[in-house]
């Protein structure tokens, strides 16, 4: 049966004679999300001293990651990738925002880093799983949303090309994450090097046909917009620089680190990427990323995830024909369920008729046994008897004796 397409709706554009009212809804979404405030996740994935905690803390201006202690040398090493958890709540200007941090100690340093990635991608995988089972819920008031909303992946400054860890990771995750490739402490590079090696990154994500996180350009943006995202597009993967001390530069504090041969400036967008990555995940694109974890990567696993449970996806259709979908289904189940029931107690009953004959078979022949037992007994005490009235015969010599005698 052909599906009907439903009838087009033609929208007419009125002009409004009066003054209504639902101009100030963008004002009651901002008073309803400051009261509410925010929540991001972010995940840091990269080997150890690469500078990690220390740029998360120059992007939140906040100590998020406290300072790290010296470890006494072991002959103990690690043997898997752990996950390790940073919650905080921070304000800026009165909004609020549940900042959550997910790194990885172990990612990389080990002699065998085959695996290295699975640790990681089912911790994602399983946040996925919490959300869904919440969506499942009678109560759906208190939703906690646990999901990675982007990863930054930290790309050792070797100035060749990505290493097969860096490619096999970002080919795992690349589905279930927004990816964001960063070059670490790319003040060991210099702005050649920095070029030559930004372009071969890109050819490698490409020829391996690697999905990173890119602002998308939209046709409504306006042409400010539109500019930035190019910028920012023009700068991926990021060469970044960390640092949360101030140093002096002609007699002002800034952010950033002195060398013999000079300073980095950590907010000045000449020595480094920092301000574009800022930017990125957090002025201009952290709702656009949340909104895509839930849209596309959350909703692309959640369908795979029903397909593989056997349950039916919702693809459109009305929820009468779904209602009578289920109904039907239900209904096969129960008959299935009946089905199997009968059987069973078919082959129960067969089992007992089985075991009841054959015990029928031996009384039979126990009291077929007895009888025989019984008239062979009564046989043997009727000739005892008969010869008991018919007079005892005597011994041999009584009867010779007595025979001697009357001669």
């Amino acid at each position: 049966m052909a599906e009907v397409a439903p009838p087009q709706i033609s929208i007419v554009k009125k002009k409004l004679n009066g003054y209504v009212g639902f101009h100030s809804l963008p004002n009651q979404v901002h008073r309803k999300s400051i009261k509410k405030g925010f929540q991001f996740t972010l995940m840091v994935v990269g080997e150890s001293g690469l500078g990690k905690s220390t740029l998360v803390n120059t992007l939140f201006n906040t100590s998020l990651y406290p300072n790290k202690e010296a470890k006494e040398p072991t002959a103990e090493t690690p043997k898997t990738v752990e996950i390790q958890t940073i919650s905080a709540d921070i304000e800026e200007n009165g909004v609020k925002l549940k900042l959550t941090v997910i790194d990885t100690p172990g990612f990389g340093d080990f002699i065998n880093n085959e695996d290295s990635w699975r640790p990681i991608l089912e911790n994602i995988e399983a946040r996925y799983d919490a959300y869904l089972e919440q969506e499942n819920r009678v109560n759906r008031k208190r939703i906690v949303d646990t999901r990675v909303h982007s990863c930054l992946y930290f790309i050792a400054p070797t100035g060749h090309s990505l290493k097969p860890l860096d490619v096999e990771f970002m080919k795992r995750l690349c589905h279930r994450v927004n990816l964001i490739p960063v070059i670490a402490k790319s003040d060991t590079l210099t702005e050649e090097e920095i070029k030559a090696f930004k372009a071969r990154i890109m050819e490698d994500i490409a020829f391996h046909k690697i999905k990173i996180y890119q602002p998308a350009l939209d046709e409504t943006d306006d042409a400010e917009t539109t500019q930035e995202n190019k910028d920012i597009i023009s700068r991926i993967p990021f060469a970044v620089v960390g640092s949360d001390k101030e140093v002096d530069v002609g007699g002002k504090k800034i952010r950033g680190r002195k060398y013999p041969w000079g300073i980095i400036e950590v907010d000045n967008e000449d020595h480094c990427d920092f301000v574009k990555l800022r930017q990125l995940l957090v002025r201009t694109h952290m709702e656009e990323l949340k909104e895509r974890t839930n849209e596309v990567l959350y909703e692309t696993y959640r369908t795979q995830k029903l397909a593989v449970n056997g349950e039916t996806v919702d693809n459109g259709a009305s929820p009468l024909s779904k209602f009578e979908e289920e109904r039907i289904a239900h209904e096969q189940k129960m008959q299935k369920m009946e089905s199997e029931m009968k059987a069973v107690f078919q082959q129960k009953v067969a089992e007992r008729e089985s075991k009841l004959k054959q015990s029928e078979e031996e009384l039979y022949a126990r009291h077929r046994e007895m009888k025989e037992q019984l008239e062979k007994q009564r046989i043997e005490l009727e000739e005892k008897k008969k010869r008991i009235e018919g007079g005892a015969p005597g011994t041999p010599e009584k009867v010779k004796r007595n025979k001697g005698l009357f001669k």
